[in-house]
């Protein structure tokens, strides 16, 4: 399992690093930790997926929570950074950049991690804490959450602290809930995590479509939410006109 995992994941360490390396030659002020971080996590939830220390930390988080934990709203926190990348332009919050590249950019981010996701899921075939299924590796919630935490902090952290690092908040609680709820391992939890954080970071540096604004800069006509449950995804597009 974990040497299967280590071999789908190496080429997007070794882009990620590549990326993070070139600094200055890309058009960005991006800090180089943004890059390290998600690749910690990625290595961390790779490293430990299928060991005793993780099957370990899952008996334990059960047993101090017990089986009748009901506290059901992890495929509402999953989305709620999502939500927060409109929220926080409403109450107005200046963003780093204009609407619908907010739009643009998190269209491409969480296409980008659920492929990695959805790929990882069928290929590493690991069997949830819950036994429901062999869909575990890595967790869709908390990458979700993540995605679109990380689409947050590029927004905010220049003009709002507090609503820059929210997301990351609300992301933490959605990847415990999953371990809390038996739907997902350690690893699942960080791997998805690091892998949402590297998405949204590639996507900050590289910029694609950029120049691409059909309906102008002015008017807001469009609302991206993504759509989440235990095995599927999907992205909702809303158009006022």
């Amino acid at each position: 399992m974990f040497f299967r995992t280590v071999n789908i994941l190496l080429p997007i360490l070794f882009l990620s690093g590549a990326v993070c390396a070139q600094g200055d030659s890309l058009r960005t002020s991006i800090p180089l930790t943004a890059c390290i971080m998600p690749l910690v996590f990625i290595s961390a939830g790779s490293a430990v997926s299928g060991s005793v220390f993780e099957k370990n930390i899952q008996q334990d988080v059960r047993n101090s929570i017990g089986e009748n934990f009901g506290f059901n709203i992890d495929d509402y926190t999953a989305l709620a950074p999502a939500a927060g990348v409109y929220i926080f332009d409403w109450c107005g919050i200046k963003a780093e950049n204009s609407f619908f590249d907010r739009v643009k950019y998190m269209a491409v981010a969480n296409l980008a991690s659920q492929t990695v996701v959805q790929g990882l899921k069928y290929t590493t075939d690991k069997l949830r804490p819950d036994r429901e299924d062999r869909l575990s590796f890595p967790s869709n919630h908390t990458n979700i959450a993540f995605t679109n935490a990380m689409i947050i902090w590029h927004e905010y952290r220049r003009t709002n602290a507090l609503a820059a690092y929210s997301g990351f908040v609300v992301a933490t609680g959605t990847g415990a809930l999953r371990m809390v709820h038996d739907k997902h391992w350690t690893g699942d939890v960080l791997a998805g995590a690091g892998i949402g954080m590297l998405c949204a970071n590639l996507v900050y540096r590289f910029r694609p479509l950029e120049n691409w604004r059909p309906f102008g800069t002015g008017e807001r006509k469009l609302t991206l939410l993504p759509d989440v449950s235990d095995d599927e995804f999907g992205l909702t597009l809303i158009c006022n006109f």
